[in-house]
């Protein structure tokens, strides 16, 4: 896409070339009317016209510009004796050809203009310099198609890139909403139900009331956790930190939040080349466990990250009360099957990886996922 400034340069071109035609015309004609001055008229007054009409720069009206400078060219190579006039000519007209039109346009358009000039003249060094600056101007405008068609790639792959990020912020925003449902909202309703019980018992019943009291107090320390365990999910990870480090530092704040031993060990890995692939690593991680903590009733916790060939593995490994489901099952029976965590399985589809879900029904449960490296 030419530059407003380029475009704008060209109409100025236009109009400085068709007023200095229609000036030199009583010099070359004399004074008489004839069908050139009219011609010269209608493009003078069209010159001035695109000035400010810049619609004749865009396809298909400037098809018709395009025949229109040719038209002049014309007049002048045929009527013009061979000197300025029709070298301006054809030099406007081939800038003009190779900044707005593509290049088999140009090609035609050069063609064309060099056989009115053999036509006109002959051989001769005019023809020569023609056809040189013919050849340019089929270059460039080469030139030009080629880096457009590489924007409009760059411009589709921009596109895909926003739809992706925008997918992806959405459903982190589900993810937060369900889990925010799921967690911190529902302890608020029960505080606000044992609320309820506590005014109705002081009444009537204060040891009672005293009890409930009690288990309030505890229901506060949970939400405490809950929440904590809630920015924690959404907290980013630390930049700059390698994926074993980062690792490291997510177990020990779970254990140090939800008062559950976690223990973590790593074989030799080497980070990921794509940053995106370390995050969405950690976001499962981080998911793995906050699920440990909310639906497992877990004591211990596991989590281990290793390196085979070109595929990174991970693993985590509790020994709380497991899925409702018993037995071994890939990413692939879980998606027939609709088992297991939604949010982790799409993020390890989305990585083209592979998932192993163990589970051990009242003896703990194991997620293991293998990612490429590329």
């Amino acid at each position: 896409m030419v530059p407003y400034r380029g475009r704008m340069a060209l109409r100025v071109a236009r109009a400085f070339l068709a007023f200095a035609a229609l000036g030199a015309y009583p010099f070359l004609e004399g004074s008489h009317i004839s069908a050139s001055l009219a011609f010269l008229v209608a493009y003078a007054i069209f010159a001035a016209g695109t000035l400010y009409e810049t619609r004749f720069d865009v396809q298909p009206r400037a098809l018709i510009s395009l025949a229109i400078d040719g038209a002049f060219f014309a007049y002048c190579l045929w009527l013009l004796p061979v000197t300025w006039a029709p070298a301006l000519a054809f030099g406007y007209l081939l800038a003009s050809a190779a900044m707005l039109h593509p290049y088999p346009r140009v090609i035609g358009v050069g063609a064309a203009a060099i056989l009115l000039i053999i036509l006109r003249s002959g051989p001769g060094p005019f023809l020569w310099v023609s056809i040189a600056a013919a050849i340019l101007a089929a270059s460039l405008a080469l030139h030009k198609d080629s880096l457009d068609r590489r924007m409009s790639r760059i411009l589709r792959y921009n596109v895909i890139i926003r739809s992706e990020a925008e997918g992806a912020r959405e459903a982190e925003r589900e993810r937060v909403a369900a889990d925010f449902h799921d967690g911190p909202l529902q302890n608020f309703i029960a505080f606000q139900m044992r609320l309820e019980v506590i005014k109705k018992l002081l009444g009537r019943d204060v040891a009672q009331a005293t009890e409930e009291l009690r288990q309030l107090q505890e229901l506060c320390k949970t939400q405490v956790t809950e929440l904590r365990g809630f920015v924690r999910s959404m907290r980013p990870v630390d930049e700059g930190a390698s994926l074993g480090s980062s690792l490291s530092r997510m177990v020990e704040q779970f254990q140090r939040d939800t008062g559950i031993a976690a223990t973590f060990s790593t074989g030799e890995i080497h980070d990921p080349s794509q940053t995106e692939l370390s995050l969405e690593l950690l976001q499962i991680v981080r998911e793995t466990l906050n699920n440990i903590h909310k639906h497992s009733g877990a004591s211990r916790v596991a989590v281990f990250v290793g390196q085979k060939g070109q595929r990174l593995e991970v693993k985590a490994e509790d020994n709380g009360g497991g899925f409702p489901f018993s037995g071994s099952y890939t990413l692939e029976e879980l998606e027939l099957m609709r088992m297991g965590p939604v949010s982790i399985k799409r993020r390890v589809r989305m990585l083209g990886g592979d998932l192993l879900l163990e589970s051990r029904p009242g003896q703990g449960a194991s997620l293991e996922i293998r990612v490429p490296l590329s």
